[in-house]
């Protein structure tokens, strides 16, 4: 019984690691294909948040890929928009993660053509040490069955392409 309920102490006072997540949030734009739409279909955009230790979203501002308007995403899948504020030097780039990064998982990721939430994520493994995550490089659909390649970071120094 002591025990239990000294590991139960231990698990309270071992900080949660942090996590990010990768979501869509709704922007108030249209793409051209639906503007003649009978039921107006807004833009969504991907973007990757952190998640703190008390799982709460870490706020952050996000442009739309399409019209370009910036966004506080404040919840997982909740954004609002920022008015007056057509760009925002503080939003990290591409340009700047590379900068960041090892070598190996730039290369990957130009290669794959991947968007910003996924140098991002890359960025948030790295800095939390969360070996052995995977970012998805690649979906293919076909017969029903979902195939792909994704980017595994093992260590710092340590990467490898996986499919499923």
């Amino acid at each position: 019984m002591k025990q239990q309920r000294r590991s139960l102490l231990e698990a309270k006072r071992k900080p949660k690691m942090p996590r990010g997540q990768r979501h869509l949030v709704e922007c108030h734009c249209i793409l051209p294909q639906y503007r003649r739409a009978a039921n107006t279909v807004y833009h969504k955009f991907v973007v990757f948040s952190e998640i703190d230790d008390s799982d709460t979203v870490v706020a952050k501002f996000a442009q739309c890929n399409n019209c370009g308007i910036i966004h506080k995403v404040y919840d997982i899948c909740k954004s609002e928009i920022i008015t007056h504020k057509e760009d925002l030097k503080s939003i990290k780039s591409i340009d700047d993660l590379s900068l960041t990064l090892p070598a190996d998982v730039v290369r990957v990721l130009e290669s794959y053509q991947c968007d910003l939430p996924a140098w991002e994520h890359a960025e948030f493994i790295l800095n939390n040490e969360q070996w052995g995550t995977i970012i998805t490089l690649t979906r293919d659909e076909a017969d029903d069955e979902i195939t792909g390649k994704a980017l595994q970071i093992e260590g710092r120094s340590k990467i490898s392409i996986v499919t499923y």
